[in-house]
């Protein structure tokens, strides 16, 4: 086989490398896109030119010709994906939900039984089209079905280019008046150039200078006009937001060499611009656990005790000293200062204890006595006939900085969330 067809051999090669991995493949694997580009070219070879028209064909336009079978949903995904703008945009969009879905082998023997086979291949330079070589591409492709994958179809923005993939990030955060994002247009694509000091997105600590906006709330920023991201914005005002954010930083911790060409166009209209390593906010030096790629704090829970009918900062000059007076046993926690709630569970297992969104929460500080120890204060009976009632919860941080920042971005969350109460 290898003596008549290279392309087969080192596909066979790649597939079974992919299979040895053993894990779900997911867009980080070293070998998806080799696999990829390699079906490329076998759908690619010794397709015929149109007769008729101008343009250049490629195998989407076969695919596409095809009835709605077992393989329908990938070819209907495909069809209708608004961030491939491309014929080879869309035909690897299909490729990858194929896999997914592991309707693949389906696709290309509906294909290779396809009255029109003859149309599109030249049975002389083709694989497909050639009955020798068509029947150990189809096992091939079967190999492939016995592989899971786990892969991300909606990050599919750079498909028309490369089959090198971003790494994606979804962002979800409060309802606020700005997120404080300055973003370039770049031929369609959003570029965030700066994330402002004291923003919300500066306190999320998610989106870099350098990062492309992909959607919001789902809605596709592919080939977006000038202006655009805002008047979504705009529309969606007072409501949780989600964004999709393709990193500037590849898999590999290089700039995702795909985007360079939209940053140095960024760099020519604006000289100052540099790309952002990380979040402002983030002290290198603190040791915290990480887990579900999110930095948690490792604090220790002292006790929480009921305030009465007034939440404000006052009563935490009280209520701290009571906590630490009744010598209740510390509880080791992790303490998550998340986009929309503040969520603390036990370090030794997965158990949460609570959870508060911001809007439950009436104040945050600390005691002028103990420079590590700080408190919030949450509404505890919204309900009540005789009004609502507060209680106080207690921590004790690793030292005064850490304790400072804590109270900076609980302060800062229900501070961007005041206006929508």
């Amino acid at each position: 086989m290898a003596a008549r067809e290279p392309l087969l051999s080192a596909l066979k090669g790649a597939v079974l490398r992919l299979r040895a991995d053993g894990a779900p493949c997911t867009d980080a694997s070293p070998h998806l896109a080799a696999v990829c580009v390699l079906l490329e070219g076998a759908l690619r070879k010794g397709l015929r030119r149109p007769l008729w028209g101008f343009r250049r064909r490629d195998y989407w336009h076969c695919l596409e010709q095809l009835p709605l079978g077992e393989g329908g949903s990938s070819l209907r995904r495909a069809s209708i994906c608004t961030k491939a703008l491309t014929a080879q945009g869309r035909g690897r969009c299909f490729l990858r939900s194929a896999l997914q879905g592991k309707v693949l082998a389906v696709a290309m023997q509906q294909l290779a039984q396809s009255p029109r086979l003859l149309e599109f291949y030249d049975p002389s330079g083709s694989i497909l089209a050639n009955e020798e070589l068509r029947e150990p591409f189809l096992s091939l492709v079967l190999v492939l079905m016995e592989v899971d994958f786990s892969l991300d179809l909606q990050n599919c923005s750079f498909l028309d280019e490369s089959w090198l993939l971003p790494v994606s990030i979804m962002y979800e955060t409060v309802p606020c008046r700005a997120l404080g994002m300055v973003v370039r247009y770049v031929d369609g694509r959003v570029i965030v150039i700066e994330v402002l000091p004291g923003s919300q997105a500066e306190v999320d600590e998610v989106v870099l200078a350098g990062d492309v906006l992909d959607e919001i709330n789902g809605f596709s920023l592919r080939n977006a006009y000038r202006g655009q991201a805002g008047v979504m914005l705009q529309k969606l005002k007072g409501q949780p937001l989600s964004l999709r954010v393709l990193r500037w930083q590849g898999h590999n911790g290089e700039v995702y060499e795909p985007l360079l060409p939209y940053l140095e166009a960024v760099k020519e209209k604006e000289p100052y611009f540099q790309l952002q390593c990380g979040p402002r906010r983030c002290n290198k030096g603190e040791k915290r656990r990480v887990q579900g790629g999110r930095l948690l704090y490792n604090l220790q829970y002292l006790g929480r005790i009921g305030v009465g009918m007034f939440g404000g900062k006052e009563v935490l000059q009280k209520a701290i000293p009571a906590v630490l007076e009744s010598h209740v046993a510390p509880r080791e926690v992790l303490f998550d200062v998340k986009e929309t709630e503040i969520l603390v569970q036990e370090k030794a297992s997965p158990k949460v204890l609570f959870r508060h969104c911001y809007p439950a929460v009436s104040c945050v500080g600390r005691c002028l006595k103990t420079s590590n120890v700080f408190a919030f204060c949450v509404v505890a009976s919204p309900g009540s006939p005789k009004g609502s009632t507060f209680d106080c919860l207690v921590f004790a941080s690793s030292s005064e900085q850490e304790c400072e920042e804590i109270i900076q971005r609980i302060a800062a969350g229900f501070k961007h969330t005041e206006w929508f109460i």
